[in-house]
């Protein structure tokens, strides 16, 4: 569970509101379910830039807009504050937080799309004093963790109450929320005093280590990529982040943490040895490290049963650079089934195919060859799944729970209990992230890469401090710790976006920013202006004009089976191939279209691509929308080997066809085509600059698209 750095150190103020709304939900939630499950043995991994920011607002020292203005008399609000309150106070997964209350959703129907400036104030002017109550209070409310809205009688009075709040209903509201607060560190503290949990952190300000200790390394598996002006190098930085980590957990919980989430499972060989020095037995990544790592492929059948179990459910001991650490690799496919896809399952069918699942990896691990017990390591994100799933995720959850708190083949253990007594020895660790194995959504956009030059020229800055005195020097160095978290860089470019773009990429600034200002120096203009790319690119692709049904047999059949696909021409691209010294790309077009059931791409390239594909070469596709899918095809002996594709053909084209019910409940699906050797470097990715983007088809497509 993680949040970046909201406050400015300066001002004092908490840019974005969501430490606070999480830890009234999540964060307190999911630890408060185990208590119910005394058997079951989990790891939850709390970051420090959370922590930190979570003990102030439960000391009431911490403040944002959104608290500020959800606490001020309604009718003493400005039209300004009423504009901010109508922007802002919607900001809840629809179906499950707003729609689920008939108040909240009535005054986002009141509100309407509010989608510019101008219609958003022409909405608060429709708002009455009441309306605006309700709506103060509703967007608190609604984050309220499901076990006070069940047990606690002074919230299910609210929420029976429904509307008409008084200004004292909202001050009853402040001290439930208060409340709260202050029960989510005690409630870990006590899990991990009893044994039940085991807490893990990540580098204090939520960093990619590998880029801190040298933004080369992301060279490695983007060679041709063009690079930040200034190199960063600072593995001291790398060194404190962890070192500060592990002296909060030890203030916060009584013992220092033996294990960690490096940020966003984000590794190389640079970071081994000052994990190990800092005291860590444990570090977890992705199966796909560890694929790169091996120089192999994970392959699953047609249910998506893992082929490979023997290599990848057991912990290694990774060596490098003279430091040694454990490190347990992530079942991809099963993580993201809890992530993405359970959400729209009933709970109890859910949590028996999960669990059918786990017992059949076992199984196979034994057939195999495997030795001793299989090691299946589940990692999720602990907050954002949730708000997706029915009643926050504890139908589901208790499900899971029941059925493995007596389970005659399965045992539940934390993370430092199953790394003890590991013997695979890695020498060396693939550098990439639990995303796609590499750094791409960090610094490989143009807006990523500007802003890593500022932060470098803003570190540098911290080497010849002038006339600062100590206390703002160090000041100073605390700005740029901050602004070295990965959550600046995620919201950069084009694989990322959400309706708070803006406020990251100014917060980052101000960071920096503040810098320059503490050590009395000029702050650089281009710390005023956004990194942001002025304008959108345009769209990457045609889109569908009709559903398609082609015979997957890797040739073109038939002109009309992929006539009404959407299309992306490679070679078409302005700006992809802006080095003149640059090969050709492999593929020189995608096509894509749906049936009622599947998703379907068809892939061109320079040379047919099963020549493509016998050369070595990796085909994947990259979802960002369902988030953190990917599926792949590489040849191994002859034969093709998938990560997660059902059904495909490589002939003179490559075929593939992806069950739309694998992507979870999804109204539209985006994604890039990507390319990768026989080593996992990425050689090319498509479209260049945004994703194919194609709306999942409803009932009526057809009849939209018909014309005579």
């Amino acid at each position: 569970m993680h949040q970046p750095y909201y406050e400015d150190l300066v001002t004092g103020e908490h840019i974005l509101p969501w430490v606070r709304l999480h830890a009234l939900k999540d964060y307190y939630g999911m630890v408060a379910l185990v208590d119910e499950f005394p058997s079951i043995r989990l790891t939850f991994n709390l970051v420090p830039s959370l922590l930190v920011q979570l003990e102030a607002f439960a000391a009431n020292r911490a403040r944002d807009r959104a608290l500020d203005l959800s606490l001020k008399p309604a009718a003493d609000l400005s039209p300004d504050e009423t504009f901010f309150i109508i922007q802002h106070f919607f900001h809840a997964q629809r179906q499950r937080m707003i729609e689920a209350h008939p108040r909240y959703a009535e005054l986002l129907a009141e509100r309407g799309s509010a989608s510019t400036p101008s219609e958003a104030r022409a909405a608060a002017r429709r708002f009455s004093t009441d309306d605006l109550r309700d709506l103060q209070v509703w967007h608190k409310l609604a984050w309220l963790d499901p076990f006070y809205q069940d047990r606690d009688t002074r919230v299910r009075a609210l929420v029976g109450k429904g509307r008409g709040f008084s200004e004292a209903d909202k001050q009853l509201l402040r001290t439930i929320e208060l409340e709260l607060l202050n029960a989510v560190l005690p409630a870990y503290r006590a899990a991990a005093a009893r044994g039940q949990i085991e807490i893990a952190t990540s580098p204090f300000y939520h960093p990619i280590l590998p880029l801190v200790c040298d933004s080369d390394v992301y060279k490695r598996t983007h060679p041709e990529s063009p690079m930040p002006r200034h190199r960063f190098v600072h593995p001291e930085d790398a060194r404190e982040q962890l070192t500060r980590a592990s002296a909060l957990h030890e203030r916060l919980f009584g013992r220092r943490p033996v294990g960690l989430w490096p940020s966003e499972g984000s590794v190389s060989n640079a970071m081994v040895p000052l994990v190990a020095e800092a005291g860590f037995e444990w570090m977890a990544t992705d199966e796909l490290v560890l694929a790169r790592t091996a120089g192999m492929v994970f392959t699953r059948d047609g249910q998506g049963h893992l082929d490979q179990p023997e290599r990848l459910y057991q912990p290694y001991v990774v060596s490098a650079a003279g430091g040694r650490v454990a490190c347990v690799f992530r079942d991809h496919a099963l993580s993201d089934l809890i992530g993405f896809t359970y959400a729209g399952w009933h709970s109890d069918r859910a949590a028996e195919d999960f669990v059918g699942r786990l017992v059949e990896g076992g199984r196979r691990y034994a057939a195999r060859g495997g030795r001793g017990e299989p090691l299946i390591s589940i990692v999720l994100d602990g907050e954002n799944a949730w708000e997706h799933y029915e009643g926050g995720g504890r139908p589901f959850l208790r499900a899971l729970y029941q059925r493995l708190s007596n389970h005659a083949e399965l045992r539940t253990v934390t993370m430092g209990e199953a790394c003890r007594g590991a013997q695979a020895e890695l020498a060396g660790i693939f550098p990439g992230s639990w995303i796609d194995a590499n750094f791409y959504i960090w610094i490989g956009h143009h807006d990523d890469r500007r802003a890593w030059s500022q932060l470098a020229e803003a570190r540098d800055a911290l080497t010849a401090p002038g006339h600062a005195d100590p206390s703002a020097l160090e000041r100073a160095r605390e700005e740029v710790l901050i602004a070295e978290g990965s959550d600046w860089f995620w919201w950069y470019g084009d694989d990322h976006s959400s309706d708070h773009d803006a406020e990251f990429d100014d917060l980052f600034r101000r960071h920096l920013r503040n810098v320059y200002r503490l050590l009395q120096k000029p702050v650089p203009d281009e710390l005023f202006t956004t990194n942001i790319s002025a304008a959108a690119p345009p769209p990457a692709a045609t889109a569908p004009t009709g559903l398609v049904h082609p015979a997957l047999d890797g040739e073109e059949t038939s002109y009309f089976e992929w006539l009404g696909a959407g299309r992306f021409d490679v070679r078409d691209t302005p700006g992809a191939m802006h080095q003149t010294d640059r090969r050709a790309p492999h593929l020189t077009s995608i096509q894509f279209g749906f049936d009622r059931e599947r998703l379907y791409l068809r892939l061109d390239g320079e040379r047919p691509m099963r020549e493509l594909l016998a050369l070595g070469h990796e085909v994947s596709l990259i979802f960002l929308k369902p988030a953190g899918v990917r599926f792949s095809i590489r040849q191994t002996d002859g034969q093709n080997r998938t990560s997660g594709v059902p059904a495909h053909a490589a002939g003179s084209i490559l075929e593939l066809a992806i069950p739309v019910s694998a992507l979870g409940p999804v109204s539209a699906v985006s994604l890039f085509v990507a390319v990768h050797d026989a080593h996992g470097t990425e050689l090319e990715r498509h479209p260049p600059n945004r994703p194919i983007e194609a709306d999942v088809p409803d009932p009526a497509f057809e009849a939209r698209q018909w014309s005579a």
